[in-house]
């Protein structure tokens, strides 16, 4: 073998070893969790239904286990208004514009990090004005004959490229790429509580509204009673005591209307803000409780397919694989930076000359930087990337147990809500019968009008108690499916395509 043949050999050697360290990343590779080894969201096992009770949204709900939830889950309470209010907060809440930039800030930011994968090119161009003195050359003398002055013109193009030996490069375009994952999914989580928010918001709205008029539908059977009872005292059948007992009662009915008014006035003003409308321009009709429609089939997702339904756990996943990446980076610090650069252009003495025969000038090099000693900053960083990666892990784990606690509460919120409202029912219906008894009675002289008093309260907080039972199913019902990620599905993350996992 010749000299040229064994410094061949070593050229290419050294090649092979740039580009055998050119596919290795240093620091820890992320693999999604696995999903919990869990197999039911409650130590006891579901109803097949929950009860039912003879009212408007009181049919009984069947849990259909390993169903997938509907993608616009609040069409199945069947409300018109409802749907419009949804789909006009999704698109013109603050909420979700504010969503939708940062992932296409974290997307852009991904990509400028990607570009220091390939070299950076930079065209050049510039003029330096100087002169030079010129000496006779007499061995004696020494004296200068005259100056020279002159400008000279450069252009030219300067190629640098950073070999990414260790990683480092690509574990920073990894740890953005799972940021913009972290956006994404952020995004879809602003969509899934927003449209949650105006459910429930609309339903308390409704419920309020109905309060409002069942207790003014009792004020106005108090005043017909308190007229009657007036005019009994003017003839002398009725004393002044029994006058301004009744008068008492009105007031305290009276006195319940201004909260129930003004928590109304509240919802509508939250409404108008989650519709991304001013209070006063928002234009809201009116929801009836009574034509809501309670789902009858809830789907209820298999805990193993919970983490991938979750955006939040999405999220938090993604800030996982950003903070693993970051490992990767700092430990990438501690090793080697190679650089090379090259030029080519042209140097003259005129602009007209630039490019031409005997000016061209090129060059090309390499930078070693290699670590020696920074005060233990660079070890640092590196354990302050560790710990940062144990608390996306822990931040993750606390995620996933939120959401089974949110699973689990719901579910059974939706089974004890049945109950309870039965239960108001029945208490309503007694009320109900118990004042028209009372009322007879006190017609035929055997019972007395504190005894038809009590009776009509006891009937006006059962039936405001039955409208909080329908409204609190209504809402627990929407809970649940936002609980269980709202419908969302794996496909949905490939509408933005962010980067793929870096080479191992």
């Amino acid at each position: 073998m010749t000299i040229y043949q064994a410094a061949r050999h070593r050229r290419l050697l050294t090649l092979g070893i740039f580009i055998a360290l050119a596919g290795c990343a240093v620091g820890p590779n992320f693999h999604s969790p696995e999903p919990p080894a869990v197999d039911a969201y409650r130590k006891d096992a579901l109803p097949p239904a929950t009860a039912s009770a003879g009212v408007p949204t009181g049919d009984a709900q069947r849990f259909l286990e390993g169903a997938d939830v509907p993608e616009q889950w609040w069409t199945q309470f069947a409300s018109d208004e409802l749907n419009r209010r949804v789909g006009q907060a999704l698109a013109h809440s603050p909420s979700v514009a504010s969503a939708q930039a940062a992932l296409r800030q974290a997307q852009e930011n991904a990509n400028a990090a990607r570009g220091a994968l390939f070299p950076s090119i930079d065209a050049k161009a510039g003029a330096t004005r100087g002169n030079v003195t010129q000496f006779n050359g007499a061995p004696t003398s020494g004296a200068a004959t005259g100056a020279s002055t002159f400008t000279l013109y450069n252009a030219g193009v300067n190629v640098g490229y950073t070999l990414d030996l260790f990683g480092g490069v690509r574990r920073t375009v990894e740890a953005q790429s799972a940021l913009a994952d972290a956006q994404l999914f952020q995004l879809e989580g602003t969509y899934l509580s927003l449209a949650a928010n105006v459910a429930t918001a609309s339903f308390r709205e409704a419920s309020l509204r109905e309060q409002i008029h069942a207790t003014e539908q009792i004020i106005a059977d108090y005043k017909t009673e308190l007229d009657l009872v007036e005019k009994q005292n003017e003839i002398g059948a009725k004393s002044m005591s029994d006058v301004l007992v009744l008068r008492t009662q009105v007031a305290t009915v009276q006195a319940t209307l201004p909260p129930l008014r003004q928590a109304l006035e509240q919802t509508q003003t939250q409404l108008a803000v989650y519709l991304g409308q001013f209070p006063s321009t928002a234009e809201l009709a009116a929801v009836n409780l009574d034509a809501l429609t309670l789902p009858h089939d809830i789907p209820v997702s298999l805990p193993s397919t919970l983490t991938r339904q979750r955006p939040d756990v999405r999220a938090a996943e993604a800030q996982l694989h950003s903070a693993t990446a970051n490992v990767g980076i700092a430990t990438a610090n501690l090793f080697p930076q190679i650089t090379l650069t090259g030029n080519i252009g042209s140097i003259a003495l005129h602009t007209g000359d630039l490019f031409g025969g005997g000016t061209k000038a090129w060059g090309i090099g390499g930078n070693l930087l290699a670590p020696l000693f920074h005060g233990g900053t660079l070890r640092a960083q590196e354990r302050a990337a560790e710990a940062g990666l144990d608390k996306a892990a822990a931040d993750y784990q606390s995620t996933v147990l939120t959401a089974f606690q949110n699973v689990a509460d719901s579910l059974r919120a939706l089974e004890l809500d049945a109950d309870s409202l039965q239960a108001q029912a029945t208490a309503e219906k007694s009320a109900e019968a118990s004042l028209e008894l009372v009322r007879f009675q006190y017609r035929n002289g055997a019972a007395s009008y504190l005894q038809v008093l009590d009776a009509t309260r006891q009937f006006q907080q059962a039936r405001i108690a039955l409208i909080q039972a329908r409204a609190a199913r209504l809402a627990d019902t929407a809970a649940l499916y936002a609980a269980l990620g709202g419908g969302w599905r794996d496909e949905d993350a490939s509408k933005v395509a962010i980067a793929s996992p870096p080479p191992q």
